[in-house]
């Protein structure tokens, strides 16, 4: 079997108006190698981990422990696809030099790239990192490390003046050296319009068909989400294929059908009949 060609940065760049690029997110070793099978252009270790894989309200609650060991379970599958890992919320604001330093932690754990949220005012954080030799991803729109700032998990650029701020942040992200843009749950005009203007690809999640790409999040795309967003399409209900496996495999053992035979083995011949030999006389202990 010939070996698989790796997405690189610039591979994904010149995606961009040639090639839908397919990107999903993955938080673990056997999710990556099943979506990289699957032929996935983009893995992002998603800071939605807080909420699908830790049970959190929000993905506020994820620091650098936790993305850091969830991008290296993902490493390990050694993916075709470019690996990007999410930098979770306090990881990029606070300095420029912070910022560069926990960026490089993802990628000594084999990240390719990273994602950082927000438009202008980081501007110099993705300068710098570039400068580092670190790629970046940008995030537009909404972003939901700042939802408590933004009034909620809502539609964002309905408004000509949002819409005009969301664009100048994208361009922005774009001109300091973002490699490609993600665009959440904004207005499709408004991702049309970003599209057009950055040289960079853009990629779509709630936000319309006219972005060069689009992300879900696994457990959406699967239905194994306790609540999907309304743009979310759920393309199999594993949940309830996984509850009946385990309710068949629960019955089983309640009436000992499980295990079979074939799924237990036996000693040696005679080697029984010796053991109770040696047991003789010897009290009964529990275990």
């Amino acid at each position: 079997m010939a070996e698989r060609e790796k997405v690189t940065v610039r591979k994904v760049v010149g995606m961009k108006g040639k090639k839908p690029i397919v990107a999903i997110t993955a938080y673990d070793y056997p999710t990556a190698k099943i979506v990289d099978e699957a032929g996935v252009d983009i893995i992002l270790v998603g800071d939605s981990l807080s909420m699908v894989m830790l049970g959190n309200p929000s993905t506020l609650q994820v620091d650098m422990h936790d993305m850091l060991r969830h991008t290296a379970a993902v490493a390990r599958a050694q993916p075709r696809a470019l690996l990007v890992a999410d930098m979770p919320f306090l990881s990029y604001e606070a300095s420029v030099t912070e910022a560069v330093k926990n960026a490089g932690e993802f990628l000594r754990v084999g990240a390719d790239a990273v994602k950082l949220e927000g438009g202008s005012d980081y501007v110099d954080v993705v300068k710098a990192m570039g400068r580092a030799g670190i790629p970046v991803m940008g995030h537009v729109g909404l972003t939901p490390q700042k939802h408590k700032l933004l009034g909620g998990y809502r539609l964002m650029g309905k408004s000509a003046g949002e819409a005009r701020s969301i664009i100048d942040d994208a361009q922005a992200i774009a001109e300091a050296g973002a490699f490609s843009i993600v665009i959440e749950y904004t207005a499709s005009e408004v991702a049309a319009e970003i599209t057009k203007r950055v040289s960079v690809p853009t990629i779509c999640i709630g936000s319309g068909p006219a972005c060069d790409g689009q992300i879900l999040v696994i457990h959406d795309v699967l239905g194994l989400s306790d609540a999907s967003p309304p743009f979310a399409k759920r393309y199999v209900d594993l949940r309830s294929i996984m509850l009946s496996a385990v309710k068949a495999y629960k019955s089983e053992v309640e009436e000992g059908k499980f295990p079979q035979d074939g799924m237990y083995w036996h000693m040696k011949e005679g080697e029984h009949e010796r053991l109770a030999e040696l047991l003789k006389g010897k009290s009964v202990t529990s275990a």
